[in-house]
């Protein structure tokens, strides 16, 4: 049987199939990213939910595999060289589990660094901006008398999703025919903006008809439907 043991965060959030990833998240944008890869990749793992309006991701046990205090993070028991390892940061996990099963990304070197990039891209970019919209425009910051925050950050919005909306041009995904970890870590940041966050008309959304087009394909895939749920609140 696998021994977890070494790990705090599998005492507080015990193991029923401990062969299994552990996955440690909340169906968050950034949460989601993780989830819905493992539901596409359509490999065994085991769901536990990490309540950050509880504060659970503060608690030492999770700390102890990410000091950031951030969800997702994830147990694979069978990592490099057979190892047990833990990881955190989405972006990171991504590429992780792409590597170790040599799926949604390309073979081809360009094009895997074309996909890294557009990785990054929503790690830097559509991650932090769309994140601080909810947060002026949903959140405890629409309170604010000074409304030059959530204006500064609807306008990078708008910028990005210009750039978005003009990489996407003339084909289905982010870089290009194949659908990779780019598209996986971005499409529930997207869905987010105009649904949950309620800013699509904040944004201009419709304006960007190659987004919306990219967005209603990625939103069919029954792993990207299941993903989203996982893990929930109930």
């Amino acid at each position: 049987m696998t021994d977890l043991s070494a790990f705090p965060i599998a005492q507080r959030w015990p193991a029923q199939h401990p062969e299994r990833i552990q996955l440690y998240s909340l169906n968050t944008p950034n949460g989601v990213k993780v989830s819905i890869m493992l539901e596409e990749l359509g490999i065994p793992y085991e769901p536990h939910l990490v309540d950050i309006g509880k504060n659970e991701s503060k608690l030492p046990e999770f700390a102890s595999l990410n000091p950031n205090g951030k969800i997702p993070a994830i147990v694979d028991p069978d990592g490099p060289g057979g190892a047990p390892i833990g990881l955190f940061e989405s972006g990171a996990i991504l590429l992780y589990l792409a590597e170790k099963t040599g799926r949604f990304i390309p073979q081809d070197a360009t094009k895997r660094w074309e996909t890294i990039q557009w990785l990054f891209f929503q790690m830097a970019g559509i991650g932090p901006m769309f994140g601080q919209v909810g947060f002026f425009h949903k959140f405890a910051g629409r309170e604010y008398e000074d409304k030059r925050p959530l204006e500064r950050y609807v306008n990078e919005s708008k910028r990005l999703l210009g750039v978005l909306d003009a990489q996407l041009k003339g084909h289905d995904w982010i870089v290009g025919a194949e659908y990779t970890i780019a598209d996986i870590a971005t499409l529930g940041w997207v869905n987010n903006l105009i649904t949950f966050y309620g800013a699509r008309e904040l944004v201009g959304f419709d304006d960007f008809a190659n987004v919306a087009a990219w967005l209603e394909r990625g939103m069919s895939r029954p792993a990207v439907q299941r993903g989203l749920r996982i893990p929930s609140r109930g």
